[in-house]
């Protein structure tokens, strides 16, 4: 078998596109070139890999099989050239971090600020996303490294993937620093939450089932005035007075507009983490990443904003 990353690459756009002429286009291919490259790959697996009908193209089984694993590959030759590039010495190199929404207006922006200071010449891509999202990602070679929630809701760790603990949070109750249902509280039971009108964020968020399983937990009925907004949206919208919301402890970090006050009755927490593949080593690159998390991590522990390093 002879299969090689440029057939790969010329059967996973024709998988995307469903097009021989466009796919072609978009590899700056002829397409005769693509098509025979296609059937020689389909001679070389012993398998046809597309049911081609006059305009509709659609994986076989055989494709359908294939096409994850072509993706796998192509993303691990991608991480061989740019870690060869740093062992000839280009110091250039590239990292691709996975993250929740509420880490990337946190602990993210303090990690990545300080990692660009220290190494200017590494590419950086982020992505944002729920943490199985991430999980996915991770495991198909798309994405370096993935913080992920691994607590209650949390996406489980798969038998390819490896983590390191980071920090455990407080998820707190917050509303503008004028609403009066919470003037003079230290605390507040879930109980009383109930009764106060409150946003609640989108069904992809692992904080949205954590909380709604609470109530329904302690047979309650929250008093919800908006729901399905996104974690930036929500802060603003709590500063304006629109309603509370629970989040977790890191969120407040330079939120000089909103005022939080512990949950209790139950105490709810979320358990952080930092994944990576077990069948990869980290480029050095990648590898100063997860030192900067780290120690960002503690320092953010250090702070006392309900939130307890695991590292």
């Amino acid at each position: 078998m002879e299969m090689n990353l440029e057939q790969l690459q010329s059967f996973v756009e024709v998988a995307r596109i469903g097009h021989f002429t466009r796919a072609a286009a978009h590899l700056h291919l002829a397409q005769p070139s693509l098509s025979r490259q296609i059937s020689t790959l389909e001679q070389d697996l012993g398998s046809e890999l597309f049911h081609r009908a006059r305009g509709n193209i659609t994986l076989t089984a055989a494709g359908e099989a294939l096409l994850p694993l072509a993706h796998r590959m192509l993303a691990d030759a991608e991480t061989v050239r740019h870690e060869m590039q740093e062992l000839a010495g280009l110091r250039k190199g590239r990292v691709r971090l996975g993250a929740p929404p509420t880490l990337c207006i946190s602990l993210v922006p303090e990690v990545l600020g300080a990692y660009h200071r220290s190494h200017p010449g590494i590419d950086l891509h982020l992505r944002e996303a729920g943490s199985r999202d991430l999980l996915n990602r991770l495991a198909g070679g798309t994405l370096d490294l993935a913080l992920v929630v691994t607590s209650d809701h949390g996406a489980p760790m798969t038998n390819s993937l490896e983590s390191i603990p980071l920090l455990q949070e407080d998820l707190v109750v917050i509303a503008a620093t004028n609403d009066a249902h919470f003037a003079g509280k230290n605390a507040v039971t879930l109980t009383e939450l109930a009764d106060v009108p409150q946003i609640v964020f989108d069904q992809s968020y692992d904080l949205r089932r954590t909380t709604m399983d609470a109530y329904r937990a302690g047979g309650l009925n929250p008093n919800i005035v908006l729901e399905g907004a996104e974690m930036d949206a929500v802060l603003r919208l709590v500063e304006r007075g629109l309603g509370a919301a629970v989040v977790p402890a890191m969120v407040l970090v330079d939120r000089p507009g909103l005022r939080s006050v512990p949950l209790t009755e139950p105490e709810l927490t979320r358990t952080l983490a930092l994944a990576h593949r077990k069948d990869v080593s980290l480029t050095r690159a990648a590898g100063a990443m997860q030192e900067m998390i780290v120690s960002t991590a503690a320092g953010f522990a250090a702070r006392g904003l309900g939130i307890t390093s695991l590292a």
